[in-house]
């Protein structure tokens, strides 16, 4: 929050009474995507959100909205808006100054929005504070026109590690989340020199060795081992449980003795390929010694933490620092309106990534490290 000298000018936070204010300020600045008094409600009292109001001599002269997404540490600046008869007096500048102060008391990395292509004026300012392009979202407003995506890091500490930036790869298929972030692992090593198109789907056959409960199966540990160990890489595998795993995901007899079928030829496979394969409890701490050798991890999670379903999920870890890890997540929810640059990257806080690092009633964890051979 600031103030003016005379405190006539300063920021807070919306509340109830403020609805009528809120509204009136909402129709004067936009002619389309308004919202709604009853969106302004539940913004008001959402944990998940920060509106605060710009005071003007007793007059809410503009507001902002920043909205924060469950599990991760990004925030998304929703909305900001000045009353026309109140622009060019450096009151926008001052409400997105408050808006990164609102995230980074959240311990939130990045800010980012989207602004239509045609509104310079904000786009000027936004580049002017230091905001970046990252992608564009087509048809995005109510009258189908485009929207650049912008970001800002505001939140600030050192770096466990300088490397270059891993890539990214979007699955292509609901089903291809382990191929997807081995493909991003390989082409990290090897630029270029793995087209998701073409192995994709060839990776997810070598590898696929669970059933799952319903719909194609899924990729298991010792699976995307034998896949990268065959295109050249230096493969470990980390688990803190031995045997078939996903055995509680199928319910027949017959599923559960392929399943053990499956087990005992990877096992074969995986001792003549020579691939390092370690039975232990393990946290964080031993993730963080790969990548410090110089591996990229593919680690399974459950997605609990981040979308309240608890399906089974490879994500890329590609870094880490004092107080997140980063990860590339190949599955990117076009329902709701999200693009691909917003899962590359994803800061998530060390604490909740400990609770997303395990998967099932058995508590599984696994995670597969590779590198290019010396």
């Amino acid at each position: 929050m600031f103030h003016h000298a005379d405190d006539e000018l300063f920021v807070r936070p919306a509340e109830l009474a403020d609805l009528s204010a809120l509204l009136s300020l909402e129709q004067a600045c936009f002619d389309s995507d308004r919202l709604s008094r009853r969106s302004f409600r539940h913004f008001i009292l959402d944990q998940r959100s920060d509106i605060q109001l710009l005071v003007k001599q007793r007059t809410i002269a503009g507001y902002f909205l920043v909205l924060y997404r469950r599990g991760t540490s990004l925030a998304r600046l929703y909305s900001l808006a000045v009353l026309p008869s109140e622009r060019k007096q450096g009151y926008a500048q001052k409400l997105l100054n408050a808006a990164e102060a609102v995230a980074r008391q959240r311990r939130c990395v990045f800010l980012r929005l989207e602004v239509r292509f045609d509104n310079r004026a904000a786009i000027q300012l936004y580049r002017t504070q230091g905001y970046q392009d990252f992608d564009v979202k087509h048809d995005f407003y109510e009258d189908h026109s485009d929207a650049l995506c912008m970001q800002k890091r505001v939140y600030f500490f050192d770096a466990s590690a300088a490397r270059p930036l891993v890539g990214y790869i979007q699955q292509s298929t609901s089903f291809t989340c382990g191929p997807a972030s081995l493909l991003m692992a390989m082409n990290y090593f090897e630029p270029n020199q793995h087209h998701p198109y073409l192995e994709e789907l060839e990776i997810w056959r070598e590898a696929t060795t669970i059933f799952m409960t319903s719909g194609h199966g899924g990729c298991g540990p010792r699976g995307l081992a034998l896949a990268a160990y065959k295109r050249g890489f230096a493969v470990q595998v980390l688990l803190n449980q031995d045997g078939p795993l996903f055995v509680d995901s199928v319910r027949t007899q017959e599923k559960k003795s392929i399943l053990e079928w499956v087990y005992q030829v990877e096992l074969q496979k995986v001792e003549q390929a020579g691939i390092s394969v370690q039975i232990q409890d393990f946290s964080l701490t031993e993730l963080l010694r790969w990548l410090n050798d110089g591996y990229l991890v593919l680690i399974l999670i459950s997605t609990w933490q981040f979308d309240r379903s608890k399906a089974p999920h490879w994500v890329l870890l590609c870094d880490a620092d004092d107080h997140f890890v980063y990860l590339n997540d190949p599955d990117v929810d076009t329902e709701q309106g999200r693009t691909a640059a917003e899962y590359q990257y994803i800061p998530v806080s060390l604490a909740v990534f400990q609770k997303a690092f395990s998967y099932g009633k058995q508590r599984l964890k696994a995670a597969v490290a590779l590198k290019k051979h010396n």
